[in-house]
């Protein structure tokens, strides 16, 4: 048995929206035996646009049922059939969720029309629920209302099943072992099968192409798995299922490489659903200047880029820390440091030394900056046995990678510089890279800076 199942909502995820309206035909494999449908009260304001797609308005909603009154009935339905739909997963993420909240756990297995059809009637223009019915010559009328969609699907349904073959692949899709209930709508599962167990980065794309998601994984196939075989109703995760349609990926040598690389794709992506990782990198930078009376002046100001900093911070105050520990440590003037804004005035000046031992001070304490910024190469098993990967920190900063002979002892920085491709720098990819040195310091060749600083 059968329960072909359509709802209208107030919003696109069932962790933060409820339902407008339900219907539900309960289907033998031949006919419908049973039909359910009620409006419902979502107990919360139905968004202008939602009201403007569907016309199910607040009015028409108030004196409806809440969830909770029909949830005993809606559970009796569903408990023991084989949940149908057009994109599955969102009708049943927001069922399950509404029934879990009412005492009742849904856990059937499924079936998604979208899936059904590409396989059944390949080749068609279009999918959606509209443009599958005109291809199929169904009429449909009253679209996006409940009662109205699930009656259409209920007719494509029979129409697949009518087709020769269209059992065994109903059958092949509800195995345990298949990943057709649980995949987006739009992904192929070949797709999934071909991903490799090994590490790398993986981008999740709509429809267009366009990245929607950049991750890492140690093994590409049960991360990218894992983002879907489990009907979370967070937003993130509903939108995945609405909206990934192609997944590919890059090989990585080791979690290492899979790490940096991940954190300098999203830079240079900025996809829709990454959340993390995307504040703006190295904003800030010590700089030197001298002044019209001959002091060296040392300043924390956004990022040049036109003039070399000393050194980069992602944070304003980590700048100012460090400037302020330079300043303590060789006794330099904090006003001549703009760590103090208070403007110099004559009797400061008149306490200020000459400008040549002063300037003297500030000279030892940017050398022995420069001697705390480590420049080195990180060698690491590459991805063929004839190549490792190779990670470069110039001057504390994170330079670039890429992949080198595996007899190479690199020792000149400039000839490296020409075998490895430029990254972004942030202080998550110089964290990450500093850690892995702690943990095998055996991988880390140190390197002369290609300048003074």
């Amino acid at each position: 048995m059968y329960a072909i199942v359509d709802i209208e909502t107030t919003g696109g995820h069932a962790s933060g929206n409820g339902i407008t309206e339900i219907a539900i035909y309960v289907h033998d494999g031949q006919k419908a035996v049973h039909h359910f449908h009620s409006l419902i009260n979502p107990h919360q304001k139905i968004p202008v646009y939602i009201t403007a797609l569907t016309g199910i308005s607040d009015a028409m909603v108030a004196q409806a049922p809440g969830f909770e009154e029909v949830a005993e009935e809606v559970y009796a339905l569903l408990h023991d059939k084989i949940f149908v739909a057009h994109n599955v997963n969102f009708d049943y993420s927001f069922l399950k969720q509404q029934l879990k909240s009412c005492g009742y756990e849904l856990n059937v297995k499924k079936l998604c029309t979208v899936r059904m059809g590409r396989k059944i009637f390949p080749g068609l223009p279009s999918y959606s629920l509209g443009n599958f019915c005109r291809s199929m010559n169904i009429a449909m009328h009253n679209r996006h209302r409940a009662d109205a969609d699930a009656k259409a699907t209920t007719e494509l349904f029979c129409k697949m099943l009518a087709q020769n073959g269209a059992m065994e692949q109903v059958d092949a899709m509800l195995k345990r072992s298949s990943a057709e209930q649980w995949l987006p709508t739009y992904l192929d599962k070949k797709t999934i099968d071909q991903l490799p167990s090994k590490p790398g980065v993986y981008y999740f794309h709509d429809k267009k192409k366009k990245v929607l998601y950049v991750g890492k994984a140690v093994n590409i196939k049960k991360r990218v798995t894992g983002h879907f075989t489990h009907n979370d109703t967070e937003k993130r995760r509903q939108h995945f299922l609405r909206f990934v349609a192609s997944v590919t990926y890059k090989e990585c040598a080791s979690e290492l490489h899979a790490l940096v690389l991940e954190s300098a794709e999203i830079k240079r992506l900025w996809p829709k659903y990454n959340y993390s990782q995307k504040r703006p990198a190295q904003q800030f930078g010590l700089y030197s200047y001298e002044d019209a009376k001959g002091y060296i002046r040392l300043a924390i100001d956004r990022k040049k880029k036109n003039l070399k900093a000393h050194y980069l911070f992602n944070l304003l105050t980590e700048g100012i820390t460090l400037l302020r520990k330079m300043a303590d440590e060789f006794e330099l003037n904090y006003k001549l440091c703009h760590i103090d804004k208070i403007p110099m005035n004559v009797k400061d000046w008149a306490y200020l030394e000459a400008p040549k031992k002063y300037n003297n001070k500030v000279q030892q304490a940017l050398a022995e900056l420069s001697l705390q910024l480590p420049t080195f190469a990180l060698l690491d098993d590459g991805i063929k046995q004839e190549e490792q990967l190779c990670l470069l920190v110039e001057k504390g900063v994170f330079w670039g990678m890429g992949f080198i002979g595996k007899e190479q002892n690199p020792r000149d920085i400039e000839t490296l510089k020409e075998q490895l491709i430029p990254y972004a720098d942030s202080d998550y990819i110089r964290n990450s890279i500093f850690s892995f040195v702690a943990t095998y310091p055996h991988k880390k060749i140190d390197l002369l800076a290609a300048e003074a600083l």
